[in-house]
């Protein structure tokens, strides 16, 4: 994840891709819900089930605010982006780290899920869909990285990157909620 996320990034400020940018945001995004999920784990661990229910309330929300976060930027990236008509420029390290995270985002999601189903965990749900993210992310940056270099319209990054705001926004609310936890995949 944090290779992931400095290339995407590196790659993002060089292309001027919000895409790009967006993917490195959610790759470190998705380090910061790693590191509150181990804390709600840890408190369970030294603290027992009484102590966990409230971590997990608030490891949860941490997960939804960081999605949230995600969401803000990516909408007002795109609105800027198409406000002042600019578009990225292609790159080719954005679109083999973005190839790459595709099936071990996949895999991860599938894996964080099977676990939040049998802890019956929000906050672990929460970090799935971290992984889930990112992966649709990365989808959408190939996609928008691959039309941009065929076509050359500079509208692309900016109409890609809104593509995933309402996944995000919906695994946002399931998360600060705590609907519909664990149920899907």
């Amino acid at each position: 994840m944090v290779v992931e996320s400095v290339v995407a990034l590196g790659a993002g400020l060089a292309a001027g891709s919000l895409t790009l940018m967006a993917f490195g945001l959610d790759s470190a995004i998705e380090l910061a819900s790693a590191g509150v999920l181990i804390w709600r784990l840890n408190v369970e661990l030294r603290h027992g089930q009484g102590f966990s229910e409230r971590a997990e309330r608030t490891a949860s929300r941490i997960g939804a605010v960081l999605l949230f976060t995600l969401a803000a930027y990516i909408i007002a990236g795109a609105a800027w982006s198409l406000w002042t008509r600019h578009g990225e420029a292609f790159s080719l390290p954005g679109l083999i780290v973005a190839l790459l995270a595709m099936p071990i985002m996949a895999l991860l999601a599938r894996r964080k899920i099977a676990i939040a189903t049998q802890l019956g965990s929000r906050a672990m749900r929460a970090d799935a869909a971290e992984s889930i993210t990112c992966g649709w992310l990365s989808l959408v940056v190939v996609v928008g990285l691959l039309t941009d270099l065929m076509l050359g319209a500079w509208w692309v990054d900016a109409v890609t990157s809104l593509v995933i705001v309402g996944f995000v926004v919906k695994e946002a609310r399931e998360a600060w909620s705590g609907e519909d936890c664990c149920d899907h995949d």
